[in-house]
């Protein structure tokens, strides 16, 4: 008999910690049937606005960064940061080809407009495709034209998707609000364990592991 487990995931498309939390749940889940058997994964994942206050045609990048950090060392200290944890992760990030901090309302628009459309590796692949455009090819994921582009490349057709998109840069809603509220990425296992940051994959099989063998319904 199957047991099917439930996954939330809140994440911002410009957060790196986002992306590299998501190779990492990869690492996990491919690790799973080998230790829990038939084991079937419903993954929700939930756009969260960083940075909602943006432009809608963003801000310089490198700017912003210096602006929050404080100086330009900080910024260097932080990036080689997030590129050890990167590669650790098995990704190749180029964040000095990122030229602008994007208001990602449009793109977490498109996304939800996709999952609506498509079918579920469809969507999975527009998400995955949002993030390399951003994290390894320095696209402006707060472009319209750009991020239908993207969205073409994954099988979808432009026109069905232009009218989930605005220009005015207003603030996404989004479907569970509270769910970020320890940041992102922050991932829920079964409405009942969750687990903040971008965690080792051993730590989110470790949680998944202790959902498993928990009774249906129980609280963690």
């Amino acid at each position: 008999m199957s047991r099917l487990l439930r996954i939330d995931v809140a994440f911002d498309f410009i957060c790196p910690w986002c992306l590299i939390g998501k190779r990492q749940l990869e690492r996990a889940l491919a690790r799973l049937p080998a230790e829990q058997g038939n084991v079937q994964v419903d993954l929700a994942w939930h756009g969260v606005q960083l940075l909602p206050q943006l432009p809608a045609q963003g801000v310089p990048f490198a700017e912003l960064y210096q602006q929050r950090l404080g100086s330009a060392e900080a910024v260097r200290l932080r990036q080689a940061q997030v590129q050890d944890a990167a590669t650790a992760a098995g990704l190749d990030l180029d964040l000095q080809r990122i030229e602008r901090m994007p208001n990602t309302a449009n793109a977490h628009r498109l996304l939800r407009g996709a999952a609506q459309l498509g079918r579920a590796a469809q969507r999975d692949a527009l998400l995955e495709r949002l993030f390399e455009a951003y994290f390894l090819r320095g696209e402006d994921l707060g472009d319209v034209d750009t991020l239908l582009t993207i969205a073409a490349t994954c099988g979808f057709e432009p026109a069905q998707l232009a009218a989930c998109l605005r220009g005015d840069g207003s603030v996404f809603v989004a479907d569970k609000p509270g769910l970020a509220g320890q940041g992102v990425p922050y991932f829920v296992f079964d409405r009942r364990l969750a687990v903040s940051g971008a965690q080792p994959a051993e730590v989110l099989l470790g949680a998944i592991e202790e959902i498993l063998a928990q009774p249906l319904g129980r609280s963690a």
